[in-house]
């Protein structure tokens, strides 16, 4: 049964914009963990060889020393697995000097504690993805796998497994790279994983590239309250949110693989955070396809409102181009473009901006979606609009203040243009706003797709110094 009074819709409104999908922590019985993809080199002279920003080849001449195969080499720590590693890698992490590198070596690290960096210029390396493991199945101490909190900091070639909460969280640690890195939690798709498995946060210049990230309970790849991100040649899969963007200032999107996730790929600016107005965020040339996980988020956690079955989501930013991605095969809607207003939640940071403008989305291929809608948000959208969902769904809440005449301001608004479909046209909807939406008897949507075509102006690409 479909809900048609106003104090049911907006509860469900809250329930789809504030992260969207069924309120399920059970897990996904199909679990299928993916096979790794591109290059995994893991060894140091084909790392080196790689943009970075964090210059790793210039180690210190008077830290640390170690031998292997009768060579000294200066400001390079060498691990090798057993059951010494812990006391050893907490030891030289303390005492870590800037310009050293930390070379972990093939095999499966056990750790019980987490571990934390706070010195500058410093490179922790594995020999590869696949080949180098820091499991922290038995962790009993540490809300990270690992924490770090400095500058110039470069983590590649090595995954960390089953973390008892973020596999690696970065704080206001700017230039900083991780390269070929994979989280994961082998158990597949349960709420008791952790939340976040890269997770860099109040930072610049941030580099992910070449990542995996599989079976975070709540974001696979999460950037938040950053400036200058680049998050490119990932994979995201079998989380809750495969990649997130959060109150960010300037993020590139692209080259990336989104699947098997609750919502694919998420860009999103919250209220009460240091940093707001998330604006400046392309999302590009991506592979975003049948992101239908049933939702795994703990009971409570306000992830656990994103609908499975989303591709694409954007609430409450401004300045966003969407181009040139394939998305298909989403059981709810392959875009969802929604402002914070209709959660119908009361906002008390006076410096919140609520509404998503000039969103630009142009030159996507999309797929089948919106057959089988999920969730109180999913559920919503189709009271209002029934089956099939549009591939693109925008909730028509503007900005009043940016109305004038009746005619919102141009760069107020969406555009959606010269996108293509495998089969048929682009569909298209506006739920119509709040007044509309407030009475879903008379709700008035707009599938007019030509009424939205206006032409935005490019975004620039994001620049960091010493990456192509």
């Amino acid at each position: 049964m479909f809900c048609n009074d106003r104090v049911l819709l907006l509860c469900g409104l809250s329930a789809l914009l504030i992260s969207c999908g069924c309120n399920d922590s059970g897990t996904h019985s199909n679990y299928v963990p993916p096979e790794q993809s591109g290059e995994d080199p893991g060894d140091a002279a084909s790392a080196d060889a790689a943009p970075q920003i964090a210059a790793t080849e210039n180690v210190a001449t008077d830290g640390p020393s170690t031998e292997q195969d009768g060579t000294a080499t200066k400001g390079v720590v060498v691990f090798q697995p057993g059951p010494d590693a812990q006391k050893q890698v907490l030891e030289e992490l303390i005492l870590a000097e800037p310009g050293t590198v930390f070379q972990f070596e093939e095999g499966v690290f056990h750790f019980t504690d987490g571990l934390s960096l706070t010195v500058d210029n410093v490179t922790i390396r594995g020999r590869g993805m696949d080949k180098t493991v820091l499991s922290f199945k038995q962790q009993e101490a540490g809300a990270e796998g690992l924490y770090i909190t400095s500058n110039r900091v470069t983590v590649e070639d090595l995954a960390i497994e089953d973390t008892k909460g973020n596999a690696i969280k970065s704080l206001k640690a700017d230039d900083i790279v991780y390269r070929r890195v994979r989280t994961e939690w082998t158990g597949g798709p349960l709420a008791t994983n952790g939340a976040y498995g890269i997770y860099p946060v109040s930072s610049n210049n941030v580099l992910i590239e070449e990542s995996v990230a599989i079976g975070a309970s709540d974001s696979g790849i999460y950037v938040g309250q950053s400036k200058n991100v680049i998050v490119r040649n990932c994979r995201a899969a079998f989380n809750v949110a495969g990649i997130e963007i959060e109150n960010c200032h300037g993020a590139d999107v692209y080259g990336n693989e989104a699947t098997n996730n609750t919502g694919g790929i998420l860009v999103f600016d919250m209220p009460d955070l240091p940093q707001q107005k998330g604006h400046d965020i392309r999302v590009f040339k991506n592979k975003v396809f049948d992101n239908n996980t049933q939702n795994f988020a703990p009971k409570g956690n306000i992830v656990g409102t994103v609908p499975t079955g989303t591709g694409v989501m954007v609430m409450a930013n401004s300045n966003v181009e969407i181009f040139e991605n394939d998305i298909r095969d989403h059981g709810t809607t392959n875009m969802l473009l929604v402002s914070y207003l209709v959660a119908n939640i009361e906002i008390k940071d006076p410096n919140y901006y609520p509404y998503t403008e000039k969103i630009h989305v142009h030159n996507n291929t999309f797929g089948p979606c919106g057959n089988k809608p999920a969730g109180a948000g999913g559920m919503l959208i189709q009271a209002v609009l029934s089956t099939p969902i549009p591939d693109v769904v925008w909730d028509g809440v503007v900005n009043p203040e940016k109305v004038v005449d009746g005619k919102l301001a141009t760069d107020a608004g969406i555009s959606v243009r010269g996108n293509s479909k495998d089969e048929g046209e682009v569909t298209f909807a506006s739920l119509g706003g709040l007044a509309s939406l407030a009475d879903p008897a008379n709700a008035g949507p707009d599938r007019n797709i030509a009424n939205y075509a206006e032409v935005f102006p490019s975004i620039e690409p994001v620049v960091i110094s010493g990456v192509e």
